[in-house]
């Protein structure tokens, strides 16, 4: 995800100062979504001879003009450091952000700041299956584990295919009391499970989950049994 801050105009070379109380008064800073854990990319319009530095905070009272950003990097951070007119951000922690950019020309001279603002959501819950053990013969047991991450309570939809076709079914209102979630599989055929949605408190996952699968293998065939003379 990139983010843009406000383009350079004709603020470009007003003064810091002037140029936060027109942003103050426009209600002009800007307001982006990700999500926990996600990495998005803020970019500004490069102009000829400006070099660019970034900050987070976390404190919306401070003077974005003269104070440093306060955002600790368990919170969010800068995977490939926080300069140039594109950089990257990744947020650890679910809350509201600010971020802050100053252009600096080629004197050395501060000539313009821009400040958007992000929300971070929860992370969207995840769903992951396992199988103990993998391989049965017919009418054995197995079970089938789905380990859930997000807040409670989940629901999750559980996909079953074997060569007949497939078959979907709905399991809700788990709580943590019961995360893993296990299931009791006996199919009569090899068969592919996987989590197709998941769902918490926060949100709905709709990428499916990886897929695993229980090897069912037949009965021998009876044959009979000579007493030997």
């Amino acid at each position: 995800m990139t983010i843009l801050a406000r383009k350079h105009n004709i603020l470009h070379r007003l003064p810091v100062v002037w140029l936060l109380l027109l942003m103050a008064a426009a209600s002009a800073v800007a307001q982006n979504v990700v999500r926990q854990g996600e990495t998005s990319r803020l970019r500004v319009e490069q102009m000829p001879g400006d070099t660019y530095t970034w900050d987070l905070y976390r404190d919306s009272t401070v003077n974005f003009a003269v104070a440093p950003g306060d955002c600790p990097p368990t919170d969010a951070y800068f995977p490939n450091g926080n300069t140039g007119a594109t950089v990257d951000v990744t947020w650890l922690e679910p809350g509201i952000y600010f971020f802050r950019v100053l252009a600096v020309d080629a004197a050395g001279c501060t000539n313009n700041l821009e400040v958007g603002r992000m929300q971070v959501l929860e992370a969207l819950p995840t769903a992951t299956p396992s199988l103990d053990p993998n391989e049965i013969c017919v009418k054995d047991p197995s079970v089938l584990t789905i380990t859930l991450t997000g807040t409670p309570l989940w629901g999750f939809t559980l996909e079953a295919t074997d060569e007949d076709g497939t078959n979907v079914k709905d399991y809700t209102d788990i709580d943590n009391a019961q995360n893993p979630y296990e299931i009791m599989v006996s199919p009569p055929k090899t068969t592919v499970y996987r989590v197709t949605k998941v769902w918490d408190k926060w949100g709905t996952q709709l990428s499916p989950s990886e897929t695993v699968t229980l090897t069912v293998h037949p009965l021998p065939d009876l044959s009979p049994i000579y007493l030997k003379e």
